[in-house]
């Protein structure tokens, strides 16, 4: 069986489908990409990326220029696959896997003797495994690496991604990758494909190995995240700053802690939790109490400024996004704040999202109004900093005098803790 690859499907050409087959393309491969929107297919072949990330535009314009990567509707030939679609989750929170059975399906058909097909997508422990009995059922011609098959015609590997937008260029490159081969030879054909970009160890190990990694990554992080939240709470109850006291606690040799935030957003650390918990719920009562945590955090936030604002007061919220000069809105507990506040105000909400051209839909049909950040500062009574974007970082103190301000991200030290007068109140309710 050959381990070079001259060409390589990425399915799904998302968030991290693209970049990775940008990159790929950028490295010699030839890359086709497989997208079921038609706007993304006839963005990418006009060599414009249909998300903003650092760098991606370049890249994807080079590397259609070149003629090395192209987007399509269905799947084409290919040496190798990857799989790099969504694994969202229910409303019960339990995992749809949805997305990489349709992407299973649709190469199925394409699938050649010899083929490497590889899932990157945040998964359930067994997905690797769910997912090559699912083709096995499709090409019986076909053997596939479940178990009892020594030397298996198709190769298969779970192989998770680990960057976030901003970075996603340099961390794909230099960034250490998990390989959960099905087979010894399946985890040497992933690091044959991965070394030809990554820069960072290649580390082999079982399928639900790797799966059970990247789950626990992002469950590690929601855990902690949760701990900096929780005690943003406490301070603001006893009038204290808590990204000072993060600060101060930080330099003890083995604390560091977070810092906090309106909540959780992003695909991976707001999801990937609910897929261990799925699994063992009666096991997992600490990552079940931090998103309780966390998902509590954006309605927190709306009950402070709500506390702080008069009748017929002008809000602006700034920052729609999950994470800071990112466009990505994925689960933004940014947006859920903004979204609440226009649901219960009598006057008018301004937003201010430097890097969207237009307003989630549900904050358009509630009467938001999408504005830049001088007409913020000119028109609102109430900020609400909610994303540390470059633009509010930067933004001059001065600019800030009379407005009445709620920084759910500590970047204004003057507006970080509660007002005096409130602490006074709350400690004697306390005491």
């Amino acid at each position: 069986m050959q381990i070079a690859f001259e060409t390589v499907s990425v399915v799904g050409l998302g968030y991290i489908g693209l970049p990775t087959a940008a990159v790929m393309a950028s490295r010699g491969l030839n890359v086709i990409g497989v997208e079921v929107s038609l706007r993304a297919v006839g963005s990418i072949n006009s060599g414009r990326a249909h998300f903003f990330e650092p760098e991606l535009d370049a890249l994807v314009k080079k590397a259609v220029d070149e003629g090395r990567l192209r987007a399509v509707t269905r799947p084409e030939p290919a040496e190798a696959f990857i799989i790099a679609v969504p694994t969202p989750v229910d409303r019960d929170h339990s995992p749809d896997l949805s997305y990489v059975e349709a992407a299973g399906t649709s190469i199925a058909p394409v699938l050649r003797r010899g083929n490497l097909i590889i899932l990157e997508s945040t998964s359930p422990v067994g997905t690797t495994e769910m997912l090559a009995r699912r083709l096995a059922a499709l090409r019986p011609d076909l053997k596939f690496p479940l178990g009892q098959e020594s030397e298996p015609d198709i190769l298969m590997a779970y192989c998770p991604e680990r960057i976030i937008p901003g970075q996603m260029i340099t961390e794909l490159i230099h960034n250490d990758r998990i390989l959960g081969g099905l087979t010894p030879r399946s985890a040497k054909a992933a690091a044959a494909l991965y070394s030809s970009f990554v820069q960072g160890q290649l580390v082999p190990t079982s399928g639900r190995t790797a799966e059970m990694v990247k789950l626990s990554e992002n469950a590690f992080r929601d855990v902690n995240i949760a701990f900096a939240n929780e005690l943003s709470k406490i301070c603001d109850r006893f009038g204290i700053d808590p990204w000072e006291v993060i600060e101060l606690a930080n330099h003890h040799p083995r604390v560091a802690i977070l810092k906090p935030g309106p909540g959780v957003g992003g695909h991976c650390i707001a999801v990937d939790p609910w897929f261990i918990i799925h699994a063992a719920e009666d096991l997992s009562p600490l990552m079940q109490a931090a998103r309780q945590v966390n998902d509590s955090k954006p309605p927190y936030v709306v009950e402070r400024v709500r506390a702080m604002t008069r009748s017929c007061d002008r809000i602006a919220c700034l920052g729609l996004a999950y994470k800071a000069d990112t466009d990505d809105l994925r689960e933004s507990p940014a947006v859920q704040v903004a979204t609440a506040l226009a649901l219960d105000r009598a006057g008018e909400l301004l937003v201010v999202e430097p890097n969207q051209t237009q307003l989630p839909e549900v904050l358009s049909e509630l009467g938001a109004r999408q504005v830049e950040l001088e007409q913020a500062l000119a028109e609102a009574d109430v900020l609400v900093l909610l994303v540390d974007h470059r633009q509010f970082r930067n933004l001059d103190p001065a600019a800030l005098s009379g407005k009445r301000v709620y920084d759910a991200r500590g970047i204004w030290p003057r507006y970080r803790s509660v007002r005096p007068e409130e602490a006074r109140l709350t400690l004697r309710a306390v005491s």
